[in-house]
């Protein structure tokens, strides 16, 4: 059986860590590259760095940042933001980076996803998918642009076409549960784990231990991502390691 990551998500604006609720409000949570050899010591699994205005200013992902974080991290790098076209790809990974996520660009340009498998790997490729439930209760829609912009597209069977057509891994938040601290979105992310084969990561809502146990059992995720609850040390890793241990989920200690 895989064991089940523990990923915190560094969400980058201006040079600096932030944090906020429903993908607003934000505040301060510190500086990438302490916060992020923080974690790389202090055993996360992962980490996901996400340049969360990048593509909203239609600019590139912050380069050098990148290449500082990945110098002071020893797991696994998942870098997303402003990521359009297979060069893009590349700059990140040569950047220091393990795995680069996709989110708009792949909403424009599907093909920017198998392209950049067929290049690099699917084990390089992470859809990112920002999805809200729709205002009728049945099902749920994606956003692009950090959340800015409703597609109208099928969530679920967004996620079924980037695993159909070669992304690695997918990186799934529920933005009404984003923040909010009352636990993960575990249908939608139990939806979205049914229908494909690949991981699926669930992000948005941790508040408490057993958010974290029900996205794994009830959600099916194989891994879980949170980001104020560790920033601001709510709870470190090694407890919630603990409690998952102590609640057969299986984990690296």
């Amino acid at each position: 059986m895989f064991t089940k990551r523990i990923i915190p998500c560094l969400d980058v604006k201006d040079g600096r860590v932030v944090k906020g609720t429903n993908f607003i409000n934000l505040r301060d949570a510190g500086d990438p590259v302490e916060v992020g050899a923080n974690y790389s010591k202090n055993g996360a699994d992962e980490l996901v760095f996400l340049d969360i205005t990048a593509s909203s200013d239609k600019r590139n992902t912050v380069v050098d940042m990148v290449r500082k974080v990945a110098e002071n991290v020893f797991i696994p790098f998942t870098v997303g933001g402003g990521i359009r076209t297979v060069d893009d790809f590349k700059t990140i990974l040569r950047a220091g980076a393990d795995k680069v996520a996709v989110n708009s660009a792949a909403i424009d340009n599907p093909q920017v996803i198998s392209d950049a498998a067929s290049k690099f790997g699917s084990q390089c490729v992470v859809c990112a998918i920002d999805a809200k439930r729709r205002a009728d209760g049945n099902g749920w829609t994606i956003y692009k642009h950090g959340g800015r912009i409703d597609m109208g597209i099928d969530a679920v069977e967004w996620a079924r076409r980037a695993y159909e057509l070669g992304a690695g891994e997918i990186l799934l938040t529920s933005m009404d549960c984003d923040g909010t601290k009352e636990g993960y979105d575990c249908e939608l992310t139990r939806a979205v784990s049914d229908v494909v084969e690949i991981p699926v990561i669930a992000s948005g809502g941790a508040g408490a231990y057993e958010h974290f146990l029900d996205a794994f059992e009830i959600g099916h995720a194989d891994a879980v991502l949170a980001a104020s609850l560790f920033h601001y040390k709510e709870m470190e890793i090694s407890d919630l390691k603990d409690y998952l241990n102590k609640h057969n989920i299986p984990v690296r200690l």
